[in-house]
């Protein structure tokens, strides 16, 4: 159905409604050129959610009804996995809502970056809880002015301590540690030397500063940026990830810290995956590659292998104290509540207090990763999180169509979080998995190799 609105400067916006599944509106691919509105000239079967962006000519209505269908075009072809809602905790099996099916089905999941399973660990349970019953739901105001609690310096000094640093600052998301901090800590005359695989986070922190990108763990191409970089900038910091988050794979933290420091540069690494999962002791890429003292700005989240929700930036007292003061986001946010810090802080505490749980997280993603090879499938050089590689757009959409057909939930990952000729099924492990999880994983991929022909 269509039906016009007035938009905000008073023109005619005609919307499609998404409820109605009329044939006389819903066009298909071999009908996907058929509009008469020449601004709308974006191929559906080559597009990415980027390319609606901006759309010249188009208000913000206009254009959100244009991706409005372009969405349904995807779902259409059974090609939306995004936003399923599930009907359970997070878990290794969840039931899912899917589009036309009136029962929720079981799915062994693999979208989860809940690796350790803490998101469900009795203890932690407990100590929301008695959290909550302490202290209330909320801390009711930003930090400066009143939303300071014990609880927050508490949890302030173990994230600290778990890195043998100084002090820490802590955000309501991981996100948001990465775009409030980055500003801080660079101005005009100043530059950012970034792994071009780093977070989107990163890059929204570094708007309005110069930046160099360096291709992927390339430590000549970084040699180079930091050799001609040397007189023309007051401050200049290497960024990357501890882990990366599409390919699994680590930075070389040792040979790039050494690096950038006999340029005099600063580094800062951001160890979201890393954190829990990586180390003898779950320290990250920072123990695994013994780094301590070799990273000047740590950054990290609660929200994965934790099991909640924030993020934290690790440094000297004196960057610290000015961040507290200084990071707009952090200043301004209402600070987090009493049972996710006390909640982190016990689900530190396990990660010294229970290291079965990293021990069988590594057990299954070993166990996965070669049976996939076994199959000849492409899956790069991960470390953790395991990436099926096939390139072609359609057929990694499709491939997403077919696993969860037969009840497996996984993540298509297209452009832009990865090269448009990089796409692939992203896999996330967790302890809590069986391996006879993982085997009926194993054994639909075999199904969609054949049935999608996946060669490597």
């Amino acid at each position: 159905m269509l039906q016009n609105y007035t938009g905000i400067r008073g023109e005619v916006v005609t919307v499609v409604s998404t409820w109605v599944s009329s044939p006389t509106y819903l066009w298909d691919m071999k009908t996907k050129h058929t509009h008469k509105d020449p601004r709308k000239k974006i191929d559906f079967s080559k597009a990415s959610f980027k390319d609606f962006e901006h759309i010249e000519g188009m208000n913000v209505f206009e254009r959100s009804a244009y991706f409005v269908e372009f969405q349904e075009y995807l779902e259409r072809q059974g090609h939306f996995n995004y936003r399923l809602e599930s009907q359970d905790g997070c878990g290794p099996v969840m039931r899912l809502k899917l589009p036309g099916e009136s029962v929720p089905r079981e799915c062994v999941c693999l979208v989860s970056n809940d690796y350790l399973g803490f998101t469900q660990h009795p203890a932690i349970k407990a100590t929301h809880k008695w959290a909550i019953d302490q202290f209330g739901s909320g801390a009711g105001a930003s930090p400066a002015i009143g939303g300071h609690f014990n609880y927050h310096g508490l949890l302030e000094k173990k994230i600290a301590g778990f890195y043998g640093q100084e002090d820490a600052i802590l955000y309501t998301t991981g996100y948001t540690a990465n775009s409030a901090t980055l500003p801080c800590l660079l101005g005009p005359k100043d530059i950012a030397i970034v792994d071009m695989a780093v977070h989107a986070s990163v890059y929204e922190g570094l708007k309005g500063i110069t930046v160099k990108r360096f291709l992927h763990n390339d430590m000549d191409m970084l040699t180079e940026v930091l050799k001609n970089t040397q007189r023309d900038y007051e401050n200049r910091l290497v960024i990357v990830d501890g882990v990366y988050s599409q390919d699994g794979d680590q930075a070389p933290l040792a040979e790039l810290t050494h690096l950038a420091h006999f340029y005099n540069a600063y580094v800062l690494m951001d160890d979201a995956h890393g954190v829990g999962v990586v180390g003898a002791t779950g320290r990250g890429v920072i123990e695994a590659q013994n780094c301590f003292e070799d990273v000047d700005f740590i950054m990290g989240t609660f929200s994965k292998a934790l099991g909640h929700l924030g993020g934290y930036v690790v440094a000297n007292k004196t960057i610290i104290r000015m961040l507290k003061y200084q990071s707009q986001q952090h200043l301004f946010s209402t600070s987090s509540g009493p049972a996710s810090n006390l909640g982190i802080i016990k689900a530190l505490e396990l990660v010294d207090e229970e290291p079965q749980w990293r021990d069988k997280l590594w057990h299954n993603i070993n166990y996965r990763k070669k049976g996939l090879l076994s199959l000849g499938l492409n899956i790069g050089p991960t470390d953790s999180a395991i990436p099926v590689k096939i390139g072609d757009i359609g057929k990694t959409l499709e491939a997403g169509r077919l696993l969860l057909k037969v009840g497996i939930y996984t993540n298509p990952i297209l452009y832009p979080a990865v090269d448009k000729k990089d796409a692939r099924i992203r896999l996330n492990i967790m302890a809590t998995h069986e391996e006879a999880h993982l085997d009926k994983v194993l054994n639909a991929f075999d199904e969609v190799k054949t049935n999608l022909s996946l060669t490597y």
